[in-house]
């Protein structure tokens, strides 16, 4: 560490309140996101306990930003200034179960509170691909799972507890708070720290999972709500490389009836656990080929107990509308030799329609088109223009922290309550305490 480097920092320490010992502060020096793509701009990062210790942290700074479990893959949560680390506050504070609702801390991950919401006999409406992103970091940006019936992570929220720029709590809930509610659960970091976060929760089911290889395209056209329909969670991998789709995933609760046995609309039931990149193993994959298990260890695509990859990856993915969705994807797939070099995998999944500001499904039922690209930023950087003009015609939509490079007037021409959402950030943060790099550069 150079010398100034170590002055600025022992500076930083005695000003500080003793959140963090001087080891961990400079362990975090090159902090950088789960895919190793982004450094973040500064090392000066405190990890609070405690509500009260947040609001001192939030009070005393001039710029300030909370940072999760950094899966994000671009600058969303960037800091040129300060962190709020929200780890070390990942416990349950209360479950509630006549309202059906459990309320956390704010750095809280999905891995953390699904076994303990099966201990008590309760689940959630749906997860992600991975369990180990934070909950709240995965609400406020709009994060999914799957289903033509289930809305994203974020429709899950019930209410919100969140320190603002002045360093005061505030709450707003689902039922009193009208339109605030709705314009701050999709946050993207503008609103404030979010401190805990109540979900709604149902009880406990079961589910399994089976997979289906090369499924024909043509299928595609007059069958696409079918397919996606066939189960409670239906995913679509591809690497837009032949005339059909890799494979499907049809993850489904124990109530439903489906013969996995069956050929699905000309796809072959695979005959072993599979990855969703053919040629790599199947050892962290949630378990499939029918097995019957709880709800958490089948709705994400990975295993708990396990991190899928190194990370070395990069992501981007967009929303189409569902009644655009086939032919959005043969835009795609026409682009198949650009991609294919650098692609992993793409995966398609549907996403019900909801009425938060900032949600890609706002009033509309919509599909998401994923790519998993190798790490090589400079081919991945010319290719996703392309991708966005191809998609252009029906109002393409980014996922927020993930990457993309449409410009801050098209995407307030598509969120009508873009500007609704930038009268509430100033409300709660007239300075601009919370607003870094990527809120001027796309939202605010």
């Amino acid at each position: 560490m150079k010398k100034r480097t170590f002055l600025k920092v022992s500076s930083s320490l005695l000003a500080a309140a003793p959140l963090t010992s001087f080891r961990d502060f400079a362990l975090q020096e090159k902090l950088k996101n789960w895919a190793g793509n982004l450094v973040y701009s500064t090392t000066n990062i405190q990890y609070p306990t405690s509500v009260e210790q947040v609001q001192s942290l939030v009070k005393k700074s001039d710029k300030i930003k909370a940072l999760g479990s950094r899966h994000c893959f671009n600058n969303i949560a960037d800091s040129k200034f300060a962190f709020i680390g929200m780890e070390k506050m990942n416990k349950v504070v209360s479950l509630d179960k006549t309202a059906g609702t459990v309320t956390i801390e704010g750095g809280m991950n999905y891995g953390q509170l699904c076994p303990y919401l099966e201990t008590n006999g309760f689940a959630l409406h749906n997860l992600a691909s991975l369990p180990h992103i934070s909950v709240a970091g995965a609400c406020t940006t709009a994060t999914h799972g799957s289903g033509v019936k289930n809305g994203n992570l974020s429709t899950s929220v019930k209410a919100l507890e969140f320190v603002v720029a002045d360093g005061s709590l505030h709450r707003l809930n689902e039922k009193d708070d009208a339109d605030k509610f709705m314009g701050a659960v999709v946050g993207l970091g503008a609103i404030g720290i979010i401190t805990k976060i109540t979900l709604a929760v149902q009880p406990s089911f079961t589910m399994r999972q089976y997979v289906f290889e090369n499924l024909p395209l043509s299928q595609l056209s007059e069958n696409f709500i079918k397919i996606m329909s066939a189960g409670h969670s239906v995913s679509l991998f591809t690497d837009w490389q032949k005339n059909s789709i890799n494979e499907v995933w049809v993850k489904l609760r124990s109530d439903e009836k489906f013969d996995g046995g069956s050929e699905f609309f000309g796809a072959k039931p695979a005959t072993k656990n599979v990855h969703p990149i053919i040629e790599l193993s199947a050892e962290n994959c949630t378990e499939q080929m029918g097995v019957p298990g709880v709800w958490y260890e089948r709705l994400p695509h990975f295993k708990m107990g396990f991190t899928p990859s190194s990370g070395k990856e990069l992501q981007a993915e967009y929303f189409v509308p569902a009644k655009n969705a086939v032919d959005a994807m043969m835009a795609i797939q026409r682009m198949g030799k650009q991609i294919g070099p650098h692609l992993f995998i793409s995966e398609i999944r549907t996403i019900a329609s909801d009425k938060l500001w900032l949600s890609p499904a706002n009033n509309e039922d919509m599909v998401a088109i994923h790519f998993t690209w190798k790490q090589d930023w400079p081919a991945v950087s010319k290719l996703l223009p392309q991708i966005e003009s191809e998609l252009a015609p029906y109002n393409v939509k980014p996922h927020w922290g993930k990457l993309f490079t449409l410009p801050k007037s098209t995407l307030a021409a598509r969120y009508p309550a873009m500007q609704n959402f930038s009268n509430l950030v100033k409300e709660y943060d007239p300075a601009g305490k919370f607003v870094n790099d990527f809120l001027k550069n796309n939202v605010l």
